[in-house]
């Protein structure tokens, strides 16, 4: 692989890789780490890259890989949690809203994203790839090497276990179910 295509891959390809490594692991420190290794891996293998995918879904593949690598080489499956995001620190939507915008959409994002940890690993990497970084169908069930069958009631499923949760959160809240609470 010469500079060029690396250069493109990393700059066309970065944001996307490190988001969605940010996502699935809460941490950004260890997401950059990752996306270091992705991006070793697909120097060493882009040589054996045969185009049958678009760069975006291998990359994808590779980062899912990798990610799944180190959390059964760490075993930390079950403490991946929350915790590991610095939501004060961190800002995950743009400057463009208003803070108050910002502040009600952070707290309805830690709200999903701790609902979604609660979630199969299966179904966490659906939702992440479908609603995050904006996958299709099938290039997320190329990355999974799933079936657009699978893919679909992977993320059917999981919706279903969010909506629930969520709406359990706010019963418990003591909120009506689907109201906006006013802050």
């Amino acid at each position: 692989m010469d500079d060029s295509v690396f250069h493109h891959l990393y700059d066309t390809y970065h944001h996307d890789v490190f988001n969605f490594l940010t996502y699935l692991t809460k941490d950004r420190q260890l997401a950059e780490d990752l996306s270091h290794e992705v991006y070793v891996k697909a120097i060493r293998a882009y040589s054996s890259f045969e185009g049958r995918s678009s760069e975006k879904t291998w990359l994808f593949a590779i980062a899912k890989n990798v990610s799944i690598d180190y959390f059964r080489k760490m075993k930390v499956r079950s403490k991946h949690d929350a915790t590991f995001f610095d939501w004060d620190t961190d800002d995950l939507k743009s400057s463009d809203k208003t803070p108050e915008q910002q502040s009600l959409e952070n707290e309805d994002m830690r709200s999903v994203l701790k609902k979604l940890d609660a979630c199969t690993l299966d179904q966490r990497l659906v939702i992440i790839m479908r609603y995050f970084n904006d996958l299709s169908i099938a290039d997320t069930a190329e990355v999974l090497g799933w079936s657009h069958g699978k893919v679909k009631t992977t993320q059917h499923r999981a919706l279903k276990s969010l909506r629930a949760k969520l709406t359990l959160a706010e019963l418990e809240r003591g909120e009506p179910r689907g109201s906006e609470t006013k802050r």
